[in-house]
């Protein structure tokens, strides 16, 4: 019998309380400190890895702090500090634009609203969202290849195209919690629920989950799979699961 959609809507929410207690500290991994540097680094993101881009923002912030300074690079140099996060060349032009955008109309400072957001060089819902977020506590939802990959296998949508993905999900859970929602979605795809082989026996919400079976479902063997860190005593919590 299919699921009706309070039945979806409840599991939802209740996959979603269980993975953010088994993930209190989920948090967006990029590192930064003001709206203009996640910005920069979420853009950097693309088809690299958090702890890549981690590596070189330190550099770049530091030799480009402001809008001015990015609109004003050197596209030499630039291309040269952001070489290991891929994509170096269009990633640069991204960058210069979007310093150059954000002078021309926001005197320099990010604006703090999606529709602003996404007019601006290398900005899609996606990177708007994650500054929304975490600069400035505006509940987004961020649809990235993890967080798409786990709604489906969790049967909240099947929706691929990420903007319906993000009105699907934010349907069935609360606007306050889209910003954590998307960070424990992403943490779990990160560390458990992987994209080939996914370690089923070490997931907190399996019996929740209608796609439990895809991955390794021996909870020894499912633990041998785990990537990243774990909060500490998470590992041997789930041994003795």
């Amino acid at each position: 019998m299919p699921e009706s959609s309070l039945a979806r809507t409840r599991r939802a929410r209740r996959m979603y309380r269980e993975l953010a207690d088994f993930y209190p500290y989920a948090h967006c991994e990029l590192d930064f400190e003001s709206p203009l540097q996640l910005l920069v680094a979420t853009i950097l993101s693309a088809q690299t890895t958090d702890v890549g881009v981690n590596k070189v923002t330190p550099v770049l912030f530091a030799r480009y702090p402001d809008a001015a300074a990015l609109a004003g690079a050197d596209r030499t140099e630039m291309e040269e500090i952001v070489k290991p996060t891929g994509f170096f060349r269009a990633k640069t032009d991204a960058l210069i634009k979007l310093g150059a955008a954000l002078e021309e109309r926001y005197g320099g400072v990010v604006p703090g609203r999606l529709k602003d957001l996404v007019t601006l060089p290398g900005v899609g819902r996606k990177t708007a969202n994650v500054v929304l977020g975490n600069a400035f506590g505006v509940p987004g939802i961020t649809v990235d290849t993890h967080f798409g990959r786990l709604v489906r296998r969790f049967g909240w949508t099947e929706e691929e195209d990420p903007v319906k993905v993000e009105t699907a999900v934010g349907a069935l859970i609360p606007r306050k919690d889209w910003t954590m929602l998307s960070h424990v979605l992403i943490f779990h795809g990160r560390r458990i629920c992987h994209a080939k082989r996914p370690a089923c026996g070490a997931c907190p919400v399996a019996k929740l989950c209608p796609s439990f079976g895809i991955g390794e479902t021996d909870p020894g063997k499912a633990l041998k799979l785990l990537k990243y860190e774990l909060a500490p005593g998470r590992v041997a919590a789930e041994a003795n699961r």
